[in-house]
């Protein structure tokens, strides 16, 4: 844990090196190397009937499908009790648009993202390609932020109109939370490719 060491500083602890120590930290040394070597099927895999997945238009019968291209991911509202499970397509698609994409759109310059409206990648590459670049986007934007020094500015400034009801929350609480959600859907991804080597 360097960065979070190196983070001290004579006036106390630098948030923002701390707060993205913790989901570097978790990156670079256990995520994205678990998602090395993705095959197009287990992309895909649906562990147990009736999951939601990223489908090619035409061929889901889900209440909701969202997206512009090719591919179609599957919702439905009010969600079921319980909800179906969810394929590694759909959980990274969740985190490429709903995680990261419109948050980056929101606070980074990213362009506008939303679940109905994205082109959902057909393949694992296609899918890991997009991940790398909002994770890039996300990480050099809360860099961009600054510390946590002055009220009303970088960590500290509200998140505003685009995080609606929580817009009054702090930039830091968000990062808190978006961490929280990569390294949440992370996990469920992991061990998805457990289950499908193992028992595939």
């Amino acid at each position: 844990m360097t960065e979070t060491t190196n983070a001290r500083t004579s006036t106390g602890l630098d948030w923002n090196t701390a707060l993205l120590d913790q989901l570097t930290f978790h990156w670079e040394n256990q995520l994205r190397p678990r998602l090395a070597g993705l095959t197009d099927e287990e992309y895909l895999w649906e562990p147990v009937p009736g999951c939601w997945n990223v489908r090619p238009r035409g061929t889901s019968t889900a209440p909701v499908q969202g997206g512009s291209g090719a591919m179609l991911i599957e919702f439905a509202f009010p969600e079921p009790d319980p909800a179906p499970v969810t394929t590694i397509a759909w959980r990274l698609g969740h985190v490429l648009v709903g995680v990261l994409g419109a948050r980056n759109a929101a606070h980074f310059g990213g362009e506008a993202c939303d679940y109905m409206t994205y082109d959902y990648p057909a393949t694992a590459d296609e899918a890991l390609a997009r991940l790398d670049a909002q994770y890039a986007q996300w990480v050099a934007g809360v860099r961009s932020l600054g510390g946590a020094d002055v009220p009303g500015e970088g960590l500290l400034r509200p998140c505003g109109p685009a995080e609606g009801p929580y817009a009054e929350l702090s930039m830091a609480e968000l990062v808190l939370h978006i961490h929280r959600e990569l390294i949440h859907h992370g996990a469920e991804i992991a061990l998805l490719r457990d289950l499908y080597a193992h028992g595939h």
